[in-house]
């Protein structure tokens, strides 16, 4: 068997193959093509992709043979901006320093983390006004980078780099998955990514500002991620070089902003357009938390906020995947050549109406136990699979619990009179464009 084998996907074009169709509206191309079959042969110029829409034929890639593949394409455009971090390397150097930086993610530094969390969701809370509009993506936007600031470094990581990361990440997550599909002819048009380098180039020279500063600190003895990347040792006693803590503090930054700010962005839209599910939070977080600060120890005591946050996730979350095959390969019953790059599409998965009925439909009680049904591991993998599953999901899921379970007791969110439903722009996830709301203090009646 070879790539002519597997049945191609509908619309490609001459020369440019499917990327007209995925120019278009990639989201919507992803979900049509998800229904074309589970394995599909699709063309960037005329380079061939494998599109992988089925839930075991995924799996088959990002675990069962998962030593068969490195990261794609993808991530090969994003080298610039991520290097070798933990989004990108592959073989030992990939085990190796997600060993190091794994404690970094224990239940002790999340505790931690968790005080700095809960204490800026509440400053948060306090900076808004009864009655005054808001564009809730941009203000979790903007309140994810600096809480994810405040515990990667020890120090206010400073208004100029504050500016910088708010300036170009949006500019990086945007392009990249433009940029992956491109053809590679494309790769040689330099004013075509111009942008896209340009931020690249100035978010690393940012971290590297940050390093420096921090090792010229005297970093011992603190507590926060960057102080714990610069202490760190693997078992021959060599710790990381500062082009490869800069690496992993830009994955952070990377994977740790966008998902966390439109994930929460989403649920509050959602929650306000569903105010039965909203007075469901609302009891829990009475019972659970009462009048005190949320912390730590009530991230695994909220059922019913967590069912909303699967269900926001499952809903808009990271939209693709992508594989290049290191050997000869079957998946879902074809064979893959090496070299080949794999296509996965988690958005679209997490939409199939044969695993999620009214896929489109926010309903949380999808994620209420069922000890007789369970639902298939293969069916939902937000965070990833297998050795490339985020590390900092338990980070994430807990910004996103502590920081709602912060405002929905304090403050009701109701669409701005006028504003348009949010849509959803590509990007690393299905990121809202505008959410606007306006807020009211729930003790002004």
């Amino acid at each position: 068997m070879s790539l002519a084998d597997i049945p191609p996907a509908a619309g490609a074009w001459p020369v440019l193959g499917h990327v007209p169709r995925l120019v278009r509206d990639p989201l919507r191309e992803l979900r049509a093509m998800h229904a074309e079959g589970p394995v599909l042969l699709m063309r960037a110029g005329s380079m061939p992709i494998v599109y992988v829409t089925d839930p075991e034929a995924v799996h088959e890639v990002t675990v069962e043979r998962a030593r068969s593949f490195v990261k794609g394409r993808l991530f090969d455009k994003v080298a610039k901006l991520v290097g070798e971090g933990l989004a990108n390397s592959s073989g030992p150097k990939h085990l190796r320093n997600r060993r190091l930086v794994q404690p970094l993610f224990y239940k002790e530094r999340l505790a931690q983390y968790a005080e700095v969390m809960s204490a800026r969701a509440q400053a948060l809370s306090d900076s808004w006004r009864h009655g005054e509009e808001l564009d809730v993506t941009e203000v979790m936007g903007h309140y994810a980078i600096e809480t994810l600031a405040a515990t990667l470094f020890s120090a206010d990581i400073g208004a100029a780099a504050v500016k910088a990361v708010r300036e170009d990440l949006p500019v990086i997550l945007k392009n990249m998955l433009r940029r992956a599909l491109a053809p590679q002819f494309m790769d040689s048009w330099p004013l075509v990514w111009r942008d896209f380098d340009r931020s690249a180039t100035r978010m690393r020279s940012v971290i590297d500002d940050v390093i420096a500063t921090t090792r010229a600190s005297d970093p011992a003895g603190r507590t926060d991620l960057l102080s714990l990347l610069l202490a760190t040792r693997d078992e021959d006693g060599v710790g990381f070089t500062d082009e490869e803590i800069r690496d992993e503090l830009t994955t952070m930054l990377f994977a740790g902003s966008e998902t966390i700010a439109g994930t929460m962005s989403w649920a509050l839209y959602h929650l306000a357009q569903n105010p039965e599910v909203e007075q469901e939070v609302l009891h829990e977080l009475k019972t659970v938390v009462g009048d005190r600060p949320a912390v730590f120890g009530d991230v695994m005591n909220l059922p019913v906020l967590t069912r909303v946050l699967d269900e926001t996730i499952r809903l808009h979350g990271v939209v693709s995947l992508m594989r290049r095959a290191t050997e000869p390969v079957t998946v879902g019953g074809y064979e893959i050549p090496t070299g080949t790059e794999v296509l996965i599409s988690l958005y679209a998965l997490h939409r199939h109406p044969g695993l999620y009925p009214d896929p489109d439909r926010f309903d949380p009680s999808r994620w209420i136990p069922d000890r007789d049904n369970p639902r298939p591991r293969t069916h939902v993998i937000p965070f990833g699979a297998g050795n490339r599953r985020c590390i900092g999901d338990k980070y994430a899921w807990m910004e996103a619990l502590l920081t709602l379970a912060t405002l929905l007791p304090q403050w009701r969110f109701t669409p701005r009179p006028g504003s348009k439903a949010p849509t959803e722009a590509m990007a690393a996830m299905a990121h809202p464009t505008r959410v606007e709301m306006v807020v009211h203090r729930r003790d002004a009646g």
